[in-house]
């Protein structure tokens, strides 16, 4: 295992192109960006180069959802909208080549009944599933703890193995983020052996606070344990919210990084 940034929360105090050096200089191995698409694809490709870091993962443009909308996968009404986010993913990930693309399930739109919600979402992660694909590109969904987004129809890593049986396609898997299952006051261990075979990406941050790893109260051991008990070799990413300057706080990278390579 290995630990990316998350460029859209570090090193925030930068342009987002100049937070690729910031994190290839701090001992990251690698970056994530939740959604890159204001940067020219060509423009971040050549600084992920010049850095040698690889792009672990983007997510496919989710609408209004980061405003407190519904967003597009989930909502009927938006087909063409999701179906042109999904064209601009994979334009832009034709160029800037992430390992992983992750699709937000969205809101639960006013009017909506859940069961409709849930159908389209199946609908539209097969699709994105198929898309990529021939890429080689695998397809990732993830829970999101109802307190801070509420009304998010994935939260748990039942929710997430349901889709997976709605949408049965090899190419979408799981993204588990551990600080949003701590959030949903689930187990962290238990959540990975839930998820076991499916999981293809990590997320973290400390609760409560969604700081950096020893800024709450969270033990990520046990995951970790547990992650490595299934052999996975994926990627960790640090998807937290700096409690400072985000340089102040890397003390625990350090630390991480001689753990899993003791481990």
């Amino acid at each position: 295992m290995q630990i990316c940034a998350n460029l859209s929360l570090l090193f925030t105090e930068l342009p987002l192109i100049e937070r690729v050096r910031a994190a290839a200089d701090a001992g990251f191995a690698g970056v994530e960006i939740q959604f890159p698409y204001e940067v020219p694809a060509a423009d971040l490709r050549a600084e992920l180069q010049r850095n040698a870091m690889p792009l672990v993962l983007i997510n496919v443009p989710a609408g209004d959802l980061m405003q407190g909308g519904a967003g597009l996968a989930a909502v009927p009404g938006r087909e063409a909208q999701f179906a042109e986010a999904l064209e601009q993913a994979l334009a832009y990930a034709e160029v800037v080549q992430p390992q992983r693309i992750n699709v937000l399930a969205g809101r639960l739109a006013e009017g909506v009944e859940r069961e409709q919600a849930l159908s389209l979402l199946a609908r539209h992660l097969r699709q994105a599933a198929e898309a990529f694909a021939a890429s080689g590109v695998p397809v990732l969904m993830e829970a999101i703890n109802h307190h801070d987004m509420p009304g998010f129809l994935l939260n748990t890593p039942e929710h997430l193995l349901d889709m997976l049986q709605r949408v049965g396609h090899e190419n979408l898997g799981a993204q588990l983020d551990l600080y949003h299952m701590a959030r949903m006051d689930q187990d962290l261990a238990a959540s990975v052996h839930q998820l076991r075979g499916h999981i293809g990406h990590v997320q973290f941050a400390d609760a409560p606070g969604r700081g950096e790893p020893g800024s709450g109260t969270l033990d990520f051991e046990p995951a970790l344990v547990a992650l490595q008990e299934q052999g996975f070799a994926g990627w960790l990413g640090a998807e937290y919210r700096p409690v400072g300057a985000t340089t102040a706080g890397l003390g625990w990278l350090r630390r991480w990084r001689e753990r899993l390579r003791d481990a």
